[in-house]
């Protein structure tokens, strides 16, 4: 399994169909959510997954939010209790500290996996409030 950094026009077209096909899978059918899943965003980010043959097993995508702040989006695994998502998390976040080198990093975690961000340092910066009617908070991690 390798991992894989990429922006959308390097994406493969079979790249971008096993994206765009396990981040329905897990936010529009497992969560039993109807809503826009892929949007503009995905243009202007930076595309980080682990690749099993043609198997997209874990991903998530990397944007700027704003000036200095650099958010984190999408997080997933197609294969559940094998560390995958607490690994991918931790390249990325090494990543952006590294390349991008931004103030603070910015997502918007499901409330079921503040403890999963919080393992990483991130800490939570709001209240609760519902995203497409799924409970969600806000969550920084300071880099200055």
């Amino acid at each position: 399994m390798e991992l894989i950094l990429k922006s959308f026009n390097e994406l493969t077209i079979v790249e971008l169909y096993e994206i765009l096909k396990v981040r329905v899978k897990i936010f529009v059918v497992e969560q039993k959510c109807a809503y826009q899943e892929i949007d503009d965003i995905d243009y202007k980010s930076l595309h980080v997954f682990y690749k099993c043959n043609d198997n997209v097993t874990a991903y998530l995508r990397i944007f700027e939010k704003e000036k200095g702040i650099i958010q984190i989006g999408r997080v997933l695994t197609a294969e559940h209790g094998k560390g995958l998502g607490g690994k991918i998390l931790k390249e990325a976040v090494s990543l952006i500290k590294e390349q991008m080198k931004p103030k603070k990093i910015y997502l918007e975690a499901q409330c079921y996996a503040i403890g999963f961000y919080e393992k990483e340092g991130f800490k939570v910066c709001s209240k609760e409030f519902l995203e497409d009617g799924i409970p969600h908070v806000e969550m920084t991690l300071n880099l200055e």
